[in-house]
C-alpha cells in the first residue's frame, strides 16, 4: 500500500510549520550522530542530514546538531520511542517520537488521542497492520523517464515502484534502503522524501465527516508537538488537505 496525500499538500503543511520542523529534524540528527559524526560512515546520520537539507535547514543548524550528538556541545539527550492507538473512525495510528521526558510525552499523546475521539493503546495494538519499508518519493516532471527511473531503482534492489498523479514512490526493504537511495542520487534524481517508514498493509476508509475532521485535528495536534517526529495512519483519505 502506498502513500496517501499529494506532494503539494505535504509541502504546504511543512511550510506552515518550518520552525517546528527544524526542531524535529535537529533532534533526529542529534540522535543519529550518537553513533558517529561522519555521515560517510553513518547511514542514519546521512539520511537525517539529507532530510534536513531537503527542507532548507541551514548548515550551521545541522553542524550544531551533529556536535550535540557526538558530545562536542552540551545539550539535551533524546531517546526514540513510539505510540500506537486508534483515531476516530477506527483508523490505526503510529506516532514516532524523540523525547527527553517520556512521562511528558506519554501525557501529551493520551491527551491528543482522547481529545479527538481516539484511543491510545498498548505497544503492538496496531503495528501488525503496517510493514517497515524504505520509501523514496520522486516528484513527476517531464524530464523524468519512468522506465529509466524504475530500472535504476530495481537494479539497486528496490522491491517496487508505484506511479501516482504527481509522483513516483519507490519501495524497498529497510536493509537496502540506503543502497537504493544512493543509486537514485547518483543517477541524478532528487527525492522529495526518503526514509524508512511504516507502510500500511491493511487500510481503513472512514465515511463519517465528523470522524475525518477529528482525525485531521488529532494529527495536526500531534505534529505540533516538538517530541513527535512522524505520524503514520492506515487511512486511505488525504488527511493533509
Amino acid at each position: 500500500m502506498g502513500r496517501h496525500g499529494t506532494i503539494a499538500g505535504r509541502k504546504a503543511a511543512q511550510d506552515s510549520k518550518r520552525a517546528a520542523i527544524f526542531t524535529k529534524y535537529a533532534r533526529a540528527i542529534i540522535v543519529a550522530a550518537k553513533a558517529g559524526g561522519d555521515p560517510n560512515y553513518n547511514p542514519s546520520l546521512r539520511t537525517a542530514i539529507d532530510k534536513a537539507k531537503g527542507i532548507g535547514m541551514p548548515n550551521d543548524n545541522i553542524n550544531r546538531a551533529i556536535k550535540r550528538g557526538t558530545g562536542e556541545l552540551g545539550g539535551e539527550s533524546y531517546e526514540p520511542g513510539s505510540f500506537e492507538g486508534y483515531g476516530a473512525g477506527g483508523v490505526a495510528v503510529i506516532v514516532d517520537v524523540l523525547t527527553d521526558n517520556r512521562n511528558r510525552t506519554t501525557a501529551a499523546m493520551k491527551h491528543a488521542f482522547d481529545k479527538f475521539g481516539g484511543n491510545l493503546g498498548v505497544p503492538g495494538c496496531v503495528s501488525y497492520m503496517f510493514e517497515r519499508k524504505g520509501v523514496i518519493i520522486i516528484e513527476k516532471t517531464d524530464a523524468i523517464d519512468e522506465d529509466a527511473l524504475m530500472e535504476t531503482a530495481l537494479e539497486a534492489g528496490a522491491d517496487d515502484m508505484v506511479s501516482y498523479d504527481d509522483s513516483f514512490e519507490i519501495l524497498t526493504s529497510p536493509d537496502v534502503f540506503n543502497d537504493v537511495n544512493d543509486a537514485i542520487k547518483v543517477a541524478g534524481y532528487e527525492a522529495v522524501e526518503a526514509d524508512v517508514e511504516y507502510v500500511p498493509s491493511m487500510e481503513s476508509t472512514p465515511t463519517d465527516e465528523g470522524d475525518i475532521k477529528n482525525l485531521k485535528k488529532m494529527i495536526e495536534l500531534l505534529e505540533d508537538n516538538d517530541d513527535v517526529q512522524k505520524v503514520y495512519t492506515n487511512c486511505t483519505i488525504d488527511l493533509y488537505e
